[in-house]
């Protein structure tokens, strides 16, 4: 009797192994076809640069092709709709950005749901924006700009990747906490507001580090401060707003890797897994850092909570300076 069940139990074992087995080969392993990293901004910029870092390390990793596509608009609504009406299988993913999650206190109705259409893959980086001015301005720190706002007021414009963006709410900061009155100029993208600021058509730009590092050092954009509470490894030489003169200044952008909600959980821990190995590369490290941005690369629940935590934040910020979206 005690053999007979003995065979049974190693009979079942053997069916359950076998049929393990055959599952394991009819599923494919993913990823066997391009995947699509949609860019929610024009190229050029911080977003776009992150991106295509990462994508072109995945393709190196994977032997398949990830593309990073540009779809801009409305501040980088446009192209998160495009990722969340996907179909979540990994082959769509879409890099954020920090001012996503302001559009959640920006926009009245949003197409989709930023914390419960959207599942987390990793926080990328975190990165200061640098107060950048045209060489023509006649001021060569905060202190001196903040006077020269003050004596011409509403004469100095500022640009930004969009309203409600980072870089618009950054300007918007300043003007508050330093009680000075300036213009702000809104464009579909950081790289045509930097086109402008370098050629004199706005003074003054809170850019990435990223993007306006080799403007700096060419001397066509002249660096006055980072936004961030601690100087910046990519360009020490540089005070905080808070150093420079604005008592409670503090800005910190960041940029993260989502997928569709509903993407299979085996899928977003493998993302996640190449992706933090990615972000921990020498040559990618000491990119990112020598343009301003610290690789950051967390878990998905880690990432989850900092978007919400975001999310509060900015909807103060954007409801006490009566933001709207135009």
């Amino acid at each position: 009797m005690l053999m007979r069940h003995a065979l049974e139990v190693c009979s079942a074992a053997l069916v359950t192994l076998v049929a393990g087995q055959y599952a394991s080969a009819q599923a494919p392993s993913y990823p066997t076809k391009p995947i699509r990293l949609i860019v929610p901004f024009a190229p050029g910029g911080g977003t776009d640069i992150t991106a295509r870092t990462i994508a072109l390390k995945l393709t190196e990793a994977w032997g398949q092709t990830v593309v990073a596509d540009n779809r801009a608009g409305a501040n980088g609504t446009i192209g998160v709709d495009i990722a969340v009406k996907s179909p979540p299988d990994g082959y769509t993913l879409t890099m954020i950005s920090s001012s996503h999650s302001v559009n959640v206190s920006l926009y009245k109705k949003l197409p989709y749901d930023l914390i419960k259409d959207l599942a987390p893959i990793t926080q990328a980086t975190s990165q200061p924006y640098a107060l950048v001015v045209h060489p023509s301005v006649p001021a060569k720190s905060v202190k001196e700009l903040i006077a020269l706002a003050k004596a011409k007021p509403g004469t100095i414009n500022y640009g930004s990747s969009g309203t409600g963006g980072l870089s618009h709410l950054s300007g918007a900061l300043l003007a508050s906490l330093a009680g000075i009155n300036i213009t702000h100029i809104p464009y579909k993208g950081g790289a045509p507001a930097m086109t402008d600021v370098i050629a004199g058509q706005i003074q003054m730009l809170f850019s990435t580090i990223l993007q306006s590092h080799a403007h700096i050092k060419a001397g066509r954009l002249r660096a006055l401060a980072v936004t961030t509470a601690k100087r910046s490894r990519g360009a020490p030489e540089l005070p905080t707003m808070q150093e420079a003169g604005v008592p409670g200044y503090e800005v910190a952008g960041w940029y993260g890797v989502l997928a569709p909600t509903g993407t299979p959980q085996t899928i977003i821990t493998k993302l996640n897994r190449e992706i933090v190995r990615i972000l921990q590369l020498s040559d990618v490290k000491e990119r990112l850092s020598a343009d301003g941005s610290e690789p950051v690369g967390n878990t998905p629940a880690e990432f989850g909570a900092h978007i919400k935590k975001e999310v509060a934040k900015w909807a103060k910020v954007v409801k006490e300076a009566g933001i709207r979206a135009e």
